[in-house]
């Protein structure tokens, strides 16, 4: 399939002169570089929690329940399972 993509001009030459240097075709190192990126499987290491995206919110509200509303090991792991539907 053919298909047009923007590249700022410094990663264009450095993805050409990558291709050159290898022997291959500008459109050969862009695949193996979407398959690398599909394939290999997410690091959740590096994403962050729920818990750490929302560190800032927890305790704006006042739910009346002070531990919902004040403590952030409640969010701990949150959203780190994706739920499977069956």
């Amino acid at each position: 399939m053919k298909t047009t993509i923007e590249l700022s001009d410094d990663l264009y030459r450095q993805a050409k002169a990558e291709a050159a240097l290898r022997g291959r075709k500008l459109r050969e190192l862009v695949e193996e570089g979407l398959r690398l990126v599909i394939q290999s499987p997410r690091n959740r290491a590096t994403r962050p929690t729920l818990r750490e995206l929302m560190k800032n919110a927890c305790g704006v509200v006042d739910s009346g329940l002070p531990d919902l509303a004040s403590n952030p090991k409640h969010l701990a792991g949150f959203g780190r399972h994706a739920r499977r539907h069956h």
